[in-house]
């Protein structure tokens, strides 16, 4: 049975051999967990990792209020929290643990601060940035099985930064079971590798990265399961929650000794599991060194059976000089006895045959060592394939016995989950039909309740029901005759909506000719008042045609008449100028110039010519002041009935008098105004008060002004 420590780690008590022989025969650095590491009286991790001696308390000497020896320990201790929580939760909720598992992920979280400690910015603003992705690639160079881990991680689709692959990286390699061997190739090889990536006070550079590699060990007792496909490792991880790892893990309320049994049981189990599986990986490894031992050996049998074809076939080339030097020895022997002589080199052969058989012996001394050797060596490989066999036979039921292991812990998590499942649900069945018992009862008692009054009312309905048949009765009776009014009434509806929509189809029709008729009647009122203004135009107009035909008419008799009186006038025109000086010498006015003499106009010094004739009448004084009436001397001319009145000058004469004109109505009054320039202006027929006769501008239209 395996023993179990405080920290919840099992140890088996076989396991120090074990190590101690393999550090023995392989001369090489290996993890051990002997017993004695921890002590439960002093809070301390125990040395999981011998590969480096290190000093005693060296690095737990730091400056004093150093912030980066302060993160150091804190990264440290935190992930001890972490990896002790971790394997807490393992034991009690069972060792295959997979993403959704918080302390899992806080793990991961922590780890990821650890080696992302101290890691170097990129020099200058177009440097290549410093990635952990980058320092992990590298453990495939010492490491040939960590290839299998890079290159899968690179062809990940989902994938796609730096960070999201060196987490890809970590899960795979603690999935493997060998992130903390990864991670000491890297300790191991710090000056060639990290120096390059890592500050000189980095976590990885210092000696706190031994004390995380013992804790990655500690994590060899946990089966991972991650499918690194569906999770996103490129996004930022999460927030650790510390109120997990400040409270007291060692007892748990409310555990029925039922649970501890189980939970015992459980332990054991796993402990056992755990011990098989050490056990295998330092079986594994005395299989591969006498792997190792195997192929040297077969290398050096080799290299004996050539050596021994080479000893034979020396052999052989010995033999046959021997016998050469026989064949040759005995000739010489017959020829020295048949003539008795050269006993000089009787002598010789006999020294040189003497040092070939020391030869031969020495030969056959080392052809029998060799034999010996050779029978040694084959014994020992038959002992070998012997013990290979039975360490296959060996290691092939350990797996199978590992194998059944296994299942038996499926089959128990399996079956617990199910038992747990199968809890679960019976206690949810349970309280929702005891729920639901407590709900029914509640409801027969209302029911019960609600039965007796409904009897109650049952009873009152009965009575009441009697008398609203009756009441139906005759409600029908007055329904069916309402119903036969209601027939009459729609009819009468009917034809009253066919004379509605007619009426209102043709009261449509009215209001449409009604509008164009109040149309037409305004376009008719404007065209009647435009009628009434331009008769009243064509009224006044003709009634200046007629005075202007008539006075053409008149103008036409007098200028014959004027002409025949020119003489006359021209006779008189002495002795009228004559008394009309006189007389204004008398009345202090201005003398009347002779009219010979005069040529031109002297109010506006313009020449008289045809149009522009001079004054006829000698009584009229033509002054310069607009608005200013004309003398008072004013005589008419001499045809009874007409006045004539003289233009002199550019001055417009304007004759502004009240003519009593017989018209069409009574009392009505009209003055003309017109232009007269420069010619003879008769008026006949109408009496001319002198008095209104003003003088006023050349350019004055004909108007009539009221008076």
């Amino acid at each position: 049975m395996a023993a179990e420590s405080s920290d919840g780690l099992p140890i088996s008590p076989s396991e120090k051999s074990l190590t101690g022989s393999l550090v023995s025969d392989e001369n090489e650095k290996s993890v051990s967990r002997s017993p004695s590491s921890y002590s439960i009286r002093e809070d301390k991790w125990p040395d999981l990792v011998v590969s480096r001696p290190r000093k005693l308390d060296a690095w737990w000497l730091p400056r004093p209020r150093d912030p980066v020896i302060i993160e150091r320990s804190n990264l440290v201790n935190i992930s001890k929290l972490i990896v002790k929580e971790l394997i807490e939760t393992s034991l009690k909720y069972g060792r295959m643990l997979d993403s959704d598992h918080m302390p899992l992920q806080h793990f991961f979280i922590v780890l990821e601060h650890v080696l992302r400690h101290g890691l170097r910015p990129k020099k200058g603003l177009l440097g290549p940035k410093k990635e952990l992705w980058d320092i992990l690639q590298l453990v495939e160079k010492y490491c040939p099985e960590a290839q299998d881990i890079t290159s899968s991680i690179r062809d990940l689709p989902t994938v796609r930064t730096a960070m999201g692959r060196a987490r890809a990286w970590l899960r795979m390699a603690l999935m493997q079971k060998k992130l903390a061997d990864y991670l000491k190739v890297l300790i191991d090889h710090k000056d060639d590798i990290l120096s390059e990536y890592f500050e000189p006070d980095a976590l990885m550079m210092s000696e706190e990265a031994i004390v995380v590699m013992g804790l990655l060990v500690g994590l060899n007792v946990i089966d991972c399961n991650f499918c690194v496909k569906e999770e996103d490792l490129d996004c930022q991880q999460g927030v650790i929650d510390f109120s997990l790892y400040l409270r007291n893990s060692n007892h748990i309320p409310g555990e029925s000794p039922d649970d501890e049994l189980e939970n015992d049981n459980m332990t054991t189990v796993l402990d056992q599991k755990n011990y098989i599986e050490e056990l295998n990986r330092h079986l594994n490894a005395t299989v591969t060194n006498l792997q190792a031992k195997v192929e040297s050996l077969t290398t050096t049998n080799a290299l004996m059976k050539e050596d021994l074809a080479i000893a034979k076939n020396n052999i052989l080339s010995l033999q046959e000089e021997n016998r050469q030097l026989k064949k040759e020895l005995g000739i010489e022997v017959k020829d020295a006895n048949e003539n008795g002589k050269a006993p000089l080199k009787i002598t010789e052969t006999t020294a040189e045959m003497e040092e070939l058989r020391s030869r031969l012996e020495s030969e056959k001394k080392s052809r029998q060592d060799l034999e010996k050797e050779l029978e040694l060596q084959i014994s020992m490989k038959s002992e070998m394939e012997v013990a290979m066999k039975l360490l296959e036979k060996d290691i092939h039921e350990k797996q199978d016995t590992i194998i059944s292991l296994r299942r038996q812990l499926d089959d128990i998590k399996l079956i617990n989950l199910e038992m747990y499942k199968k809890l679960q649900e019976c206690e949810g069945s349970l309280k929702h039909k005891t729920e639901l018992i407590t709900k029914l009862e509640a409801k027969t008692l209302s029911m019960t309740e609600s039965i007796q009054k409904m009897d109650e009312k049952c009873k009152e309905i009965d009575g009441v029901r009697s008398g609203v048949e009756e009441r139906v009765r005759v409600l029908d009776a007055e329904a069916v005759e309402r119903e036969a009014r209601t027939n009459g009434v729609e009819r009468e509806l009917r034809l009253e909506r066919e004379w509605r929509t007619s009426l209102q189809e043709t009261s449509i029709c009215n209001t449409e000719k009604i509008s164009q008729l109040h149309q037409e009647i305004d376009q008719l009122k404007r065209v009647s008042e435009r009628y009434l203004t331009l008769q009243e135009e064509y009224y006044a107009l003709k009634e200046v045609c007629s005075e202007q035909e008539r006075t053409l008419e008149e103008l036409g008799g007098q200028l014959s008449a004027a002409k025949l009186a020119a003489a006359e006038l021209r006779e008189a025109a002495d002795n009228v100028q004559q008394q009309q000086q006189q007389s204004a010498l008398q009345e202090g006015s201005v003398a009347w110039a002779n009219d010979r003499m005069v040529t031109q106009c002297k109010g506006c010094s313009r020449e008289f010519n045809m149009t522009r004739r001079k004054p006829a009448v000698r009584g009229i004084l033509v002054r310069r002041e607009r608005g200013r009436a004309l003398s008072r001397g004013l005589k008419g001319g001499r045809r009874k009935g007409c006045t004539i009145v003289a233009i002199v000058g550019t001055f417009s004469v304007t004759l502004a008098a009240t003519i009593l004109q017989p018209c069409r109505t009574q009392r009505s009054r009209r003055a003309f105004v017109t232009n007269v320039t420069c010619f003879w202006l008769v008026v006949t027929r109408w009496r001319v008060n002198t008095s209104r006769v003003f003088i006023f501008p050349q350019a004055t239209r004909i108007t009539e002004i009221s008076t």
